[in-house]
């Protein structure tokens, strides 16, 4: 395993690290949850990231009993706020009210003192910005959050909370998690430009495509069962991509992979590496198998020739609309 900054933060994180958004406290038993932890462990892995709202809060209670008895110094655990966790009004949003209750019950259920990064998970159209920032800021004297950051914000709003932390001496987000992949590269014409003068890093999620770039679905045939596609957590966000146009180009790329000695997962996992602003490609498991095939991405280095051939077979397909980063208009 390879470490890189996040940004331009004194933080190391593992280039691959484990993510649980729909596996853990939901697709899979804990036990087998535990022992995907284990192998990302073994792996060298030692960033995780979760989030308040997955799994209604279970998913954090299984990652933190899953890294039980491990040095919480070795490890780097990520968590969000944002989305709801309750029934009530405030228990939504980045309001000061449910920042500071979030990060207390993600506390609680990962079992530990404090989170390295806590993120935005969303824009709040309905909080000042400014509320939010001093909440987080005050969140990193408690000593509660070492760092913070965002998920899926534009390029305009990640600018905005830079100049207002700036003017107000406010601790600066240092990350942004966005979706990216050979397929979906909505952040490269303006969120990594304004990242790379900033010093932000980008903890990518999805970097094969919900298992679309593994190549396991094929055009004109149904989803395998027990895949992605298959689960009503995750297909919301693989239905766009399971058009035939888009499978059809996709096994194009297996004599890429093929030439490279790497699995397809292995390809799509390394090209998002290739991009100097990405800090740390996300994966997720449900089998311990899947955690051990993907790290083998690090520290992969492809040439310009095989970027500029998976350009020229992916090209009519990916989605480049810097638009398609959006937040809710109003809290969920």
């Amino acid at each position: 395993m390879e470490f890189r900054h996040l940004g331009r933060s004194g933080l190391m994180v593992s280039e691959i690290s484990y993510g649980n958004w729909i596996t853990h406290g939901s697709q899979v038993e804990e036990d087998a949850a535990h022992a995907c932890v284990r192998a990302a462990l073994d792996e060298g892995i030692t960033t995780f990231d979760t989030a308040d709202v997955y799994a209604g809060t279970r998913a954090e209670e299984v990652l933190g009993r899953a890294l039980k008895g491990v040095r919480r110094e070795s490890l780097e655990i990520f968590t969000k706020v944002y989305w709801p966790t309750g029934p009530g009004r405030n228990d939504r949003g980045l309001s000061r009210k449910h920042i500071m209750e979030s990060v207390n019950g993600s506390l609680r259920r990962l079992g530990t003192d404090y989170v390295d990064l806590y993120q935005a998970h969303r824009f709040d159209v309905e909080t000042p910005l400014e509320e939010t920032l001093r909440a987080f800021d005050d969140l990193v004297r408690q000593g509660k959050v070492l760092y913070v950051g965002v998920s899926e914000w534009s390029a305009d709003q990640i600018a905005r909370a830079l100049k207002i932390a700036d003017e107000m001496g406010f601790d600066r987000i240092v990350s942004n998690q966005p979706q990216y992949s050979m397929l979906w590269r909505v952040i490269e014409a303006e969120v990594v430009p304004l990242s790379e003068r900033e010093g932000l890093g980008q903890i990518v999620w999805s970097p094969i495509a919900q298992g679309v770039l593994t190549g396991k679905y094929l055009p004109g045939q149904p989803p395998p069962a027990g895949s992605r596609a298959t689960d009503e957590a995750g297909s919301g966000f693989i239905d766009r991509m399971l058009r035939d146009d888009v499978l059809r180009r996709v096994q194009e790329l297996r004599p890429v992979a093929a030439d490279h000695g790497l699995t397809m997962a292995q390809l799509a996992v390394a090209w998002v590496l290739q991009n100097p602003n990405v800090s740390s490609a996300i994966v997720g498991a449900s089998r311990p198998e899947q955690i051990r095939d993907n790290v083998k991405a690090s520290g992969v280095k492809l040439d310009g020739d095989t970027m500029r051939r998976i350009d020229e077979i992916l090209d009519p397909v990916v989605e480049r609309d810097p638009g398609k980063t959006v937040s809710p208009t109003s809290r969920p």
